[in-house]
């Protein structure tokens, strides 16, 4: 029985570029680092705004095995027939009761089931969510004999609800990766309970770019606070996410380590 798995978590995917660099390097980023599985945020990969049904499908066939989302996911209608249609595209679990979609779930990774779960901060961005921690203390109530690991990816603004989440889950759960903020962080850990964590793991998208934004309708809005068009950008495109080393017999992540790639 295998005891090494490696875990791969990629920021969140931006437009077309983010999808075009993942069809063409991901799948020898996951045969050069001995990848097993892999996670990425795909709430923006569409024209940089929600999920549609072709950008869903070019993803994982370029190799991303779950995508998770956060407050943008329901911006393209076409993503109320995927979440109809499969299993492995996820919405933050702290949405109101009635909205449509899987929350969270249990993955199998060769021999190993792993608890991958969805949630989004309330912090700065409320609109509606549920308390995020009590939303996965109940998930982890209902998947209190879970024996493999837990992941979650934590779709939210603020560093600081992001790290008290971090540290009020530490020893519960086996990994937490931030991401919606498109800003990949230096703070990769292993926290003092064994959970490893990071505030954001990036984006897979233009590097140079204002979040994923052309930097002239950005800027151009802060210099003259006038309405622009936000359009991708088609600056060098880049993947950011990070790698957790995950050891089956006993139980914990050995290490976390940031990816960054410019193209």
């Amino acid at each position: 029985m295998k005891k090494i798995y490696k875990f791969l978590f990629l920021g969140d995917i931006f437009g077309k570029t983010g999808r075009k660099i993942l069809s063409e390097h991901l799948f020898e980023i996951k045969k050069e680092n001995e990848i097993d599985f892999t996670i990425a945020n795909g709430e923006n990969l569409a024209h940089g705004s929600g999920i549609n049904i072709k950008g869903f499908h070019q993803i994982c066939e370029a190799g991303v095995d779950v995508v998770t989302s956060g407050n943008h996911v329901f911006h393209q209608k076409q993503v109320m027939e995927l979440l109809d249609d499969t299993d492995n595209l996820l919405i933050p679990a702290n949405y109101p009761m009635g909205v449509p979609g899987k929350r969270y779930g249990v993955f199998n990774v060769k021999d190993l089931n792993v608890l991958i779960i969805n949630i989004h901060g309330i912090v700065l961005i409320n609109k509606g969510f549920n308390p995020p921690f009590r939303v996965v203390e109940n998930i982890l109530t209902e998947y209190k004999n879970f024996d493999g690991p837990i992941f979650i990816d934590f779709h939210g603004e603020a560093t600081s609800e992001k790290r008290a989440f971090a540290m009020y889950f530490d020893g519960k759960v086996t990994g937490i990766v931030g991401t919606h903020t498109h800003i990949q962080t230096a703070d990769e850990r292993i926290q003092p309970k064994g959970t490893a964590y990071i505030t954001d793991i990036g984006m897979c998208g233009p590097y140079n770019s204002v979040i994923g934004i052309k930097l002239e309708s950005v800027i151009d809005q802060f210099l003259y606070e006038l309405p622009t068009k936000f359009e991708v950008a088609s600056s060098q495109p880049s993947i950011q996410g990070v790698i957790m080393t995950y050891d089956s017999e006993k139980k914990c992540v050995n290490s976390i380590e940031r990816l960054l790639k410019i193209y």
